[in-house]
């Protein structure tokens, strides 16, 4: 259960009890959480704890040389996701879900680091398209009282009280952005929201009685088309002069919004992620930690594709949507390129016709000269 309730989505996200999230992820991807050792010592001894009743999930014994992870604990809900570091102590989680989320505890030897887990659900939607938050409840109980709230202020939109028996949407809120847009399924609570603008876009949470789920939705306004020659670089630019203290910023790519760089100024790393998708971007990616534009090296047709960039930034989210086009040199280059070269092959095939044109000419009056001289001529 979590007894955190987030109360403002400001450079991260942040708590009841003000503590900031100090890592984030979105459902289903892998997380590390770092021991920040380069390497353990002999007589180290590594654990690590989950959640309100500091539950061991995982533990590293040097001075034994055992390595443990318990992951049938608390229901099996971390079973075969957990993976620790031999030289480091740091612990990886895959496919991670939102009962991942709240409080991790490292103990190394005597001392102790707390850390606090964001997992939220990235949904992504072009302006103007409807769009379902689902609540993964299949039906909600006689008891059941869900809240769904919005934006930094997690200013309440939308709520389901079944004791009472009472569906209410506050589509007035928020000078109105919502107005005439939510809808509540009065089974399972999820919430759709039509005819969605730019406006919309920001952090989602759904309190179900005393636990809660969190979500990022991001509309797209515009799609910036961006297109590049195979083997040539390409730049998707942020817009930001500087990144500063606290923010992070997230690329992805493809329809299943793979994670494949994250610049966090919180703390202070800038990540990679180039062995995913078959490692297609491996040695590819560089990122500007000055403003968290990526730059993607050597492009290959696999390279094409969305690209999404998730701003936790500046008190609040963002984000920017483009479509990477890359044609190998048989194809043209994009649109601009297609005209350009539809104008020169016309300009040749026209110089092609005028030369044989006037080749057929040159050809008949050097024939008429030919004639004439010969018509003119006198037999002595």
């Amino acid at each position: 259960m979590k007894m955190f309730l987030p109360v403002l989505l400001c450079l991260c996200f942040w708590r009841l009890d003000g503590v900031i999230a100090d890592v984030i992820v979105m459902e289903g991807d892998s997380v590390t959480i770092n021991s920040d050792l380069t390497e353990m010592k002999d007589d180290d001894v590594i654990q690590w704890r989950f959640g309100d009743e500091d539950t061991l999930i995982a533990e590293i014994n040097v001075t034994t040389n055992i390595i443990t992870v318990y992951d049938d604990v608390l229901d099996g809900r971390f079973r075969d996701r957990l993976k620790l570091d031999n030289q480091t102590g740091s612990l990886t989680i895959t496919n991670t879900t939102t009962e991942h989320e709240g409080d991790y505890e490292l103990q190394i030897n005597s001392e102790i680091k707390r850390l606090f887990l964001i997992v939220f659900v990235l949904e992504s939607v072009i302006e103007g398209d409807s769009v379902s938050l689902n609540s993964n409840l299949t039906e909600m109980k006689d008891y059941d009282v869900i809240q769904w709230r919005f934006g930094d202020e997690n200013t309440v939109i939308a709520e389901i009280n079944k004791r009472a028996d009472r569906i209410t949407v506050y589509d007035d809120v928020l000078d109105g952005r919502f107005r005439d847009r939510l809808k509540l399924d009065n089974q399972t609570g999820s919430l759709t929201i039509t005819n969605t603008t730019t406006e919309h876009t920001g952090s989602y949470d759904i309190q179900i009685n005393l636990e809660n789920k969190f979500f990022i939705l991001a509309v797209f306004g515009e799609v910036k088309s961006v297109s590049v020659m195979e083997g040539d670089s390409v730049s998707l630019n942020s817009d930001l002069t500087e990144m500063k203290d606290g923010e992070v910023i997230q690329w992805r790519f493809g329809y299943k919004n793979t994670l494949i760089a994250e610049v966090n100024k919180r703390t202070d790393r800038i990540t990679v992620y180039d062995d995913v998708l078959d490692g297609r971007f491996r040695d590819r990616l560089k990122l500007d930690n000055q403003t968290g534009s990526l730059t993607i090296t050597n492009t290959r047709t696999e390279h094409a594709g969305d690209y999404k960039l998730l701003m936790f930034t500046g008190g609040r989210f963002s984000s920017k949507s483009f479509r990477v086009s890359v044609y190998d040199s048989v194809h043209c280059c994009g649109p601009t390129e297609a005209v350009i070269r539809l104008v020169l092959s016309a300009l040749v095939g026209v110089a092609t016709v005028f030369i044989v044109v006037y080749e057929i000419r040159s050809r008949r009056a050097e024939q008429d000269q030919a004639h004439i001289h010969t018509s003119g001529s006198i037999e002595i």
